[in-house]
């Protein structure tokens, strides 16, 4: 059973399992039978006890389901912002480039790429291409329209937005690869060495589960094996563009796309980004962390294309 269509928002709708493919876990099963929904989706409906197995509420994305199961999901109400909050307003964005099948924005620092849930009324850069290019609501996933790859709320710089389904499934599958060179510049605490490679797995703090951290290969091995945290590797080379007094600015290329990924590995070699108040220490001059996607290069559709957009006035400042 596949469901190619959206589901009215605040609805519940049930079915039973048939496949053969089954004994998987919940939120991994439920996204394939709705390719129009994302994984996350499901497992925040889960966290918010929007889906039962049996008529028993499932507490644990890890949960399996087995053939016969009947699977009965509320799909929350519909997010709504009004007009007037985007009418006029650009809230920073720009376009950086635009092409049939994509455009390439610049995101400021401050602007979540995506909401969190259903509820937030919080002003997205989702928000804003909706406002602007209604025709992106059907490309891609219903609760991240137009959106392959994120930025954090308090990161600036480019991302590529898909404008055709078919880019979100070609550019898609070319973060999963690793087809698409990131480039990011950061201002770090002290002086790092004129170049290096931070290859450190990365998983989430089992103490503090809003930050993810770095594990030793050994332990990180150790772990996967013992079935604990969900550890994956990464990878960041860099190297140093200036040194300061007591900092340095860095050019970085992440291998990987792991969570966090540029913080966490340069808080782990003891050079945390400044004002990273969540890897670092905050900083009286800055409130953010020093942290830009500066450049983007990619192959689509056999052509070579590149963009970059300048550190913004914040970081030229610091």
């Amino acid at each position: 059973m596949i469901v190619e269509s959206l589901i009215e928002p605040n609805t519940t709708f049930s079915f039973t399992v048939k496949d053969a493919d089954a004994y998987s876990r919940i939120d991994r099963y439920i996204t394939k039978q709705f390719p129009y929904y994302s994984r996350s989706f499901f497992q925040r409906s889960i966290d918010k006890e929007r889906i039962s197995i049996n008529d028993q509420l499932v507490t644990k994305q890890s949960i399996t389901v087995k053939e016969g199961d009947v699977v009965t999901i509320t799909f929350p109400p519909a997010r709504t912002i009004e007009p007037e909050k985007l009418a006029g307003k650009q809230l920073g964005v720009q376009i950086v480039g635009t092409h049939d099948h994509f455009m390439i924005l610049y995101k400021p620092a401050g602007l979540l790429v995506h909401p969190p849930n259903t509820t937030s009324t919080e002003v997205t850069l989702v928000d804003w291409i909706l406002y602007h290019y209604q025709e992106l609501a059907h490309v891609g996933y219903v609760d991240r329209p137009g959106i392959v790859h994120r930025l954090d709320k308090d990161t600036s710089g480019i991302l590529i937005i898909p404008r055709t389904n078919y880019a979100h499934r070609i550019l898609g599958d070319l973060f999963k690869k690793r087809a698409i060179n990131k480039t990011y510049l950061a201002v770090v605490k002290g002086h790092p060495s004129p170049e290096g490679t931070i290859d450190l797995p990365i998983g989430r703090n089992p103490i503090t589960r809003v930050t993810m951290t770095t594990f030793p290969h050994k332990d990180a091995e150790k772990i996967r094996k013992q079935g604990g945290v969900k550890i994956r590797h990464a990878i960041t080379h860099y190297k140093v563009c200036e040194y300061f007094d007591d900092a340095a600015l860095v050019e970085i290329h992440p291998v990987t796309g792991r969570t966090h990924q540029i913080r966490v590995h340069f808080a782990a070699i003891d050079h945390p980004l400044i004002g990273d108040k969540l890897y670092g220490t905050p900083y009286k001059h800055f409130e953010r962390q020093a942290l830009h996607a500066y450049g983007l290069s990619f192959i689509f559709n056999g052509q070579l294309y590149s963009y970059n957009y300048e550190m913004p006035d914040d970081l030229k400042t610091l």
